[in-house]
């Protein structure tokens, strides 16, 4: 039998691993939601979503009191039934973050009994397109680093042999950005892919200005120029610059990546496992982003990204921001500045249950 008897959700707070800064905000901690699943042949599937310091009981909440109980006795195995049950039980708060990150811990937690059942690893289950996908590091690039850190990071990324490196940007001067990007460029040459991210700060007008000034530096994407709910702005945006244009990670349904898409308003699409509720939307996200000849580089949660983007055709990048290593007993192997997407059964996260209950705090 596949029937689910047990379904609990909890919260962990886990601290970042180093100082993280963009042009909005620093990141306080990582509220990890984690769901788990028993079902009674005996398998438990283990899921999880996040938020960046806040939001994290909101979420906890709308698992314990509205979506858990609907899921006893159900058959494990139906994953897109039980998806779409859960999405139309919390009609009133979607489209929105709160129930997309609930739908997420949920649905990674049945894709996690899927694989474990079939004794598949999720990049093959979820697709099996390779193994291997390319890595691009976050961890050098923070806003507040000076400007000999960053060009020192991006060395140590280059030579680590990583595909390319983020720089956040956004500073109160756009000479100040320029001054940046030009000194990592200088330093790495024209072999390292460099991302610019700007963490929705910029109005129109300063973001086409920004994105002409830094033309010159070959830049491989700019993320997040714009809000994400001005689908016209970047569309504009991406008319005015030769720069791709980069959005998705503050998405939370498959329509607003068709929106962006069917309008021309994204060149690399960056879908959030978490934030678009789980794995089983977001491989309809990079189905479509194929449909429409767009890479998808997933924003952050690099443990359950590198699965998904081995997994699909569309996959560009998997973007390296350690933050799990305080509750998993093993790293994310990088070899030849490729990821590898783990070969076990299950999601292939290896996760340390006694870290996981000493930073429990609900």
């Amino acid at each position: 039998m596949t029937k689910i008897v047990r379904a609990d959700a909890y919260l962990v707070d886990l601290p970042v691993e180093t100082v993280r800064t963009d042009a909005v905000q620093a990141f306080v901690k990582q509220e990890t939601i984690f769901v788990e699943l028993l079902t009674d042949d005996g398998l438990a599937g283990t899921g999880y979503s996040y938020t960046i310091g806040t939001g994290g009981r909101a979420v906890l909440s709308m698992l314990r009191d509205h979506l858990l109980p609907l899921l006893e006795g159900r058959d494990a195995r139906d994953v897109e039934a039980l998806w779409r049950e859960l999405y139309a039980s919390t009609r009133a708060t979607a489209v929105g973050a709160i129930t997309s990150l609930a739908l997420a811990a949920v649905d990674t937690a049945l894709w996690d009994l899927r694989c474990l059942r079939a004794g598949e690893p999720l990049w093959r289950l979820a697709g099996g397109f390779r193994q291997a996908v390319p890595v691009y590091d976050t961890e050098g690039g923070w806003l507040h680093l000076p400007l000999d850190d960053l060009v020192r990071g991006a060395l140590a990324a280059q030579e680590a042999g990583l595909g390319g490196v983020k720089l956040k940007i956004g500073k109160p001067r756009i000479e100040e950005d320029v001054e940046r990007v030009a000194a990592v460029r200088a330093a790495v040459g024209p072999g390292l892919d460099i991302m610019v991210d700007a963490n929705q700060s910029m109005t129109y007008a300063e973001a086409r200005r920004r994105a002409h000034a830094l033309e010159p530096y070959q830049v491989y994407f700019f993320e997040e120029p714009l809000p994400a709910d001005d689908v016209q702005g970047h569309r504009e945006l991406a008319r005015s610059t030769t720069i791709p244009v980069a959005v998705g990670e503050s998405m939370y349904s498959v329509g607003q990546f068709r929106d962006y898409l069917a309008r021309g308003a994204a060149a690399v699409v960056q879908a959030d496992v978490a934030r678009v509720g789980g794995i089983t939307p977001w491989l309809k996200v990079a189905h479509l982003a194929e449909a429409f000849n767009v890479p998808v580089c997933p924003h952050f949660l690099m443990e359950l990204h590198v699965s998904l983007v081995a997994a699909v055709p569309a996959g560009a990048y998997v973007e390296h921001i350690p933050q799990l290593r305080a509750i998993t007993r093993s790293e994310l192997p990088i070899e030849d500045g490729h990821a590898i997407a783990p070969d076990v059964p299950g999601l292939g996260i290896d996760w340390d249950r006694d870290a996981m209950d000493g930073l429990r705090v609900l």
